[in-house]
């Protein structure tokens, strides 16, 4: 009995995967704005790479911080860098900081297909988050996440009025609530809305994006813009921020092999086909050949 115990044991150690850029197990925490394309990139990557195993943790922003703050896990996906608050965590224990753009993402604003309303301003959009008009209704994904917190930096609030501005738990609840009812305007990742989206296809059919114009002075002043991809790589659509991988886990790993990876061509063809802006556009290859 003793022997095959042992005998297991043995086994056990022999089929554990060794850590490697390409192979091992990363536990991530995931912003939810974003999740869809974190999501193709790490079905793509794993197809590459059977042997590297994701435990992935999809939370708002604001859930997520939390864990990766107290050493739970260290890597996060998310549409900022860290605070430098937050940097100190792990600068102050002497462990590197490695920030990796790989996509730029943008904030759409959605409301329902029979709205007659096609079009926001950002002086519009600001002037609800203070208070100033109630005349549209906003409605977030969630409180804690990180397009609520995009906003009140935009709109230089520390709270949302008590009128005018709602919320919801998730992305999915509100493209939902925006299907159903015409009287708000949504607000939630641009990925969300895609049509690559299929799981909420039903639901995608019954709203629309709106366009919108940039404070005067600013990129996009001139007219309104949709969160369409030329609009993101061009950098004149108003709601913008970039997708980063912050990775401290202070060794090179599974961790390192996946920021690296998404910035590889493989890794921002994803990006291109998703709608996102890709990091970097990468060369297209075009062979001639004389006709006879």
């Amino acid at each position: 009995m003793i022997l095959g115990f042992l005998s297991c044991k043995r086994k056990e150690k022999t089929t554990q995967v060794k850590e490697t850029r390409t192979s091992g197990i990363l536990k991530i925490l995931v912003d939810e704005s974003v999740s869809p394309i974190v999501q193709e990139q790490i079905d793509i990557f794993s197809l590459d790479y059977p042997d590297a195993k994701f435990q992935i943790t999809v939370k708002p922003e604001e859930k997520i911080i939390p864990a990766f703050l107290n050493d739970s896990v260290r890597v996060i996906v998310m549409p900022r860098l860290l605070t430098k608050a937050e940097e100190k965590y792990y600068t102050q224990r002497g462990i590197r900081i490695n920030a990796t753009r790989f996509a730029v993402d943008g904030i759409a604003l959605i409301t329902n297909r029979d709205n007659i309303d096609s079009t926001i301003t950002v002086k519009e959009v600001i002037d609800i988050l203070q208070g100033k008009t109630s005349a549209k209704k906003l409605v977030f994904d969630n409180t804690y996440s990180s397009t609520f917190q995009y906003f009140k930096q935009l709109a230089n609030i520390s709270q949302f009025p008590a009128q005018g501005v709602y919320s919801k738990n998730s992305s999915a609840e509100v493209i939902k609530f925006i299907a159903e009812d015409k009287n708000f305007i949504g607000i939630l990742g641009v990925d969300w809305v895609s049509d690559r989206n299929t799981k909420y296809a039903k639901y995608l059919s019954k709203i629309k994006t709106l366009g919108v114009k940039n404070l005067k002075g600013k990129p996009g002043d001139d007219q309104f813009y949709k969160p369409t991809q030329d609009n993101l790589i061009n950098g004149i659509y108003p709601f913008l921020r970039n997708v980063n991988i912050i990775d401290c886990e202070g060794r090179d790993g599974l961790g390192t092999g996946f920021a690296t990876w998404l910035r590889s061509q493989r890794g921002q063809l994803i990006v291109l086909k998703s709608g996102l802006g890709p990091h970097k556009l990468m060369p297209r290859e075009i062979n001639l050949t004389k006709g006879k």
